[in-house]
C-alpha cells in the first residue's frame, strides 16, 4: 500500500509557481482538488504529511496546514487521528468530471488512419458484463459459480505453489509447455474424442480464439479463401478476415454443413462438427466422410473447432480429427466450457511439423501461456477432478436443457428449437417478422438476458428472428420463470403453469 512519504507518487500532482498570480495555499488546494476529481488519489492512500509536503514544495508548513484544513472544511479531505489526511470517500462516490486535456494534447493522433488491420471494425462480442447480476441469465459461454469446483481448484493451486513445483514452472519455458499438462491432454482429454496424438503434436494456447488467431497468422494471407458455416462462429470469421482471408459462406441444415456446397477452390474449411455453432446440430457421419474426401481431392486444410464437445453426450461422435489419415485436419480444443472461461486455456492438435511452426510463432507473441496455470490445470486433470466435473456438469446441463425445451414449448410455442443432445445452449427460430434484438432489449428490462442470432450470419441482410439461449450459468429453478418473463417481453400472456 502506498505510503505518504513515497514522494515519487506525488511529484506529478503539485505544480507550484510564484508567477501564477495565485497564492501558494490556493495552488496547493487547486492541485489536490483536481487530483481527487480526476481519481488520481485513492481513498485508502494517505496524503503526504504537512511537513513533508512543505519541504517538497519549498513553502512554509503553515501554508500546507491551512490548505489541508480548508479542504477538510469543504468536504474534500477527512482527517484521521494519528493517520493523517485522506480523500473523503463521499467525494469519490460522485461521478468523475470529464478529463480536461492539456493544450498540447488537443490534437490527438488518428490511430485509425495508421492501423494496418481493422480490428475495431469487426462485429463486437456479445458479452454482458453484468450477467451475474441478472435474475435470468440465458447467456452462453459463462460459468455457474454453484457448479465450479472451488475446493478442488484451490487444492491444485496450493500444490502448484509447493517449493519443488515452483522450480518446475517459474523459469522461462521459451517455446515449451508444461510436460505434465501435455501428457494429461494426450491421455485424458483427446481419447474421449477418439484422438490419439504424440506430445510433439500438441501445443497449449490461451483458449480457442488464440488458437485460431495463431493459425490464421501462420497459414492465411490476403486472398486466402476460407469456407465457413453460415450461420457460424462470428469471432472465427472476424479472425480470418483480419488475416486478409475471403470468407465463403456455406449453408447448414439439420445434418450440419452442406458439404456439397463447399467451393472446390477454398484453401481452408472451418467447421464445428461436434455441435454446430450456433444451431448445435452434429455433423452426420456421411457428411464427415464426404468433407474429408473433398479436402483430399481439393487439397484443402480443415480447421475443426471442438465447439461444445467437452461434455458427455448420450451418443458421442468421434472428432473429425480422429478420422483423418492425411494430416489435413487441425483440431482446436478448449477447457472453457468445463473448468472456467476466465482461465483461457486451450490447445491445438496437428501434425508435428505444423506444431513446431506454431511454437516458433507463439514465442514471438507471448512465449507460452502462464506456466503456473498450466501446472495447476495439469494437476487438476491428473487427480481426476476434471473427469468428475465433466460428469457433474453433463448431468446438470442435461436437466437444464430438458427444462428449457419444456418451458419454451409451454410459453413460446411459436418458436422452433433445434434440440440436440449435449452442449450448453439452444438455438431458436421465431415467427417471421420477429425482431430478436428488440426482444433482447425488452427482455433485459425484465432481468432476462438472451443473445440475438443475427450476428452469426454472414449476409448483408441478416435474419433477425433467431436467438440463442445459454444454460451454463442459469440455475434449474430459474429457467421456467425466465422463459415466462421472456414470453411476456415478447408480447404473449404466459399460460398458467
Amino acid at each position: 500500500m502506498p505510503q505518504r512519504n513515497d514522494t515519487a507518487i506525488w511529484s506529478g500532482l503539485f505544480r507550484i509557481s510564484a508567477e501564477s498570480g495565485q497564492t501558494l495555499q490556493a495552488q496547493i488546494r487547486q492541485a489536490i482538488v483536481a487530483a481527487i476529481l480526476d481519481r488520481q488519489i485513492a481513498a485508502s492512500m494517505p496524503l503526504p504529511s504537512c511537513r513533508i509536503l512543505a519541504e517538497k514544495l519549498g513553502v512554509a508548513r503553515g501554508t500546507v496546514v491551512l490548505a489541508f484544513q480548508q479542504l477538510v472544511d469543504q468536504g474534500f479531505l477527512v482527517a484521521r487521528e494519528r493517520r493523517g489526511h485522506f480523500v473523503n470517500p463521499d467525494v469519490l462516490a460522485t461521478p468523475a468530471k470529464p478529463h480536461q486535456k492539456a493544450p498540447d494534447q488537443q490534437n490527438e493522433i488518428d490511430w485509425k488512419a495508421r492501423r494496418q488491420i481493422a480490428a475495431s471494425d469487426m462485429p463486437p462480442p456479445a458479452k454482458h458484463d453484468n450477467w451475474i447480476k441478472s435474475s435470468y441469465p440465458f447467456v452462453y459461454g459463462q460459468f455457474d459459480p454453484a457448479l465450479f469446483p472451488t475446493a478442488e481448484w484451490r487444492e491444485c493451486n496450493r500444490m502448484a505453489l509447493a517449493v519443488l513445483e515452483i522450480r518446475n514452472w517459474a523459469s522461462d519455458m521459451v517455446d515449451r509447455d508444461d510436460p505434465l499438462l501435455i501428457e494429461q491432454i494426450q491421455a485424458r482429454l483427446l481419447p474421449r474424442r477418439g484422438i490419439f496424438a504424440n506430445p510433439d503434436e500438441i501445443i497449449v494456447t490461451l483458449g480457442a480464439q488464440n488458437a485460431l488467431y495463431m493459425l490464421a497468422t501462420l497459414l492465411m494471407t490476403k486472398g486466402s479463401k476460407v469456407a465457413m458455416e453460415d450461420p457460424g462462429y462470428p469471432d472465427a470469421r472476424s479472425i480470418f478476415r483480419l488475416a486478409g482471408a475471403d470468407i465463403q459462406p456455406v449453408p447448414v441444415d439439420q445434418s450440419g454443413i452442406v458439404t456439397s456446397s463447399i467451393p472446390s477452390d477454398s484453401g481452408f474449411v472451418f467447421v464445428t462438427p461436434s455441435h454446430h455453432c450456433p444451431t448445435m446440430v452434429p455433423l452426420s457421419a456421411e457428411r464427415r466422410q464426404d468433407l474429408l474426401a473433398r479436402a483430399n481431392r481439393n487439397n484443402q486444410i480443415i480447421i475443426e473447432d471442438g465447439y461444445d464437445s467437452q461434455l458427455l453426450d448420450e451418443a458421442p461422435q468421434q472428432a473429425l480429427k480422429s478420422l483423418d489419415r492425411s494430416g489435413r485436419v487441425i483440431y482446436v480444443g478448449s477447457m472453457s466450457k468445463t473448468l472456467a472461461p476466465g482461465l483461457r486455456l486451450g490447445y491445438i492438435v496437428a501434425s508435428a511439423g505444423l506444431i513446431a511452426e506454431l511454437r516458433a510463432l507463439r514465442r514471438f507473441m507471448l512465449r507460452h501461456p502462464p506456466a503456473n496455470n498450466q501446472r495447476a490445470v495439469a494437476l487438476f486433470l491428473s487427480l481426476g477432478h476434471h473427469e468428475a466435473l465433466v460428469r457433474r456438469l453433463s448431468t446438470a446441463f442435461d436437466e437444464r436443457r430438458k427444462r428449457l425445451v419444456h418451458a419454451i414449448s409451454a410459453f413460446l410455442p411459436e418458436w422452433r428449437s433445434t434440440d440436440s443432445a449435449g452442449g450448453t445452449s439452444l438455438w431458436l427460430e421465431g415467427p417471421r417478422g420477429t425482431d430478436s434484438r428488440g426482444l433482447a432489449e425488452a427482455a433485459a428490462s425484465r432481468s432476462v438476458i438472451i443473445e440475438p442470432g443475427d450476428r452469426f450470419f454472414d449476409r448483408s441482410e441478416k435474419p433477425s428472428r433467431f436467438m440463442r439461449l445459454g444454460i451454463s450459468s442459469i440455475s434449474l429453478q430459474h429457467i421456467e420463470p425466465g422463459i415466462r418473463e421472456l414470453a411476456t417481453a415478447a408480447g404473449r400472456r404466459p399460460a398458467a403453469a
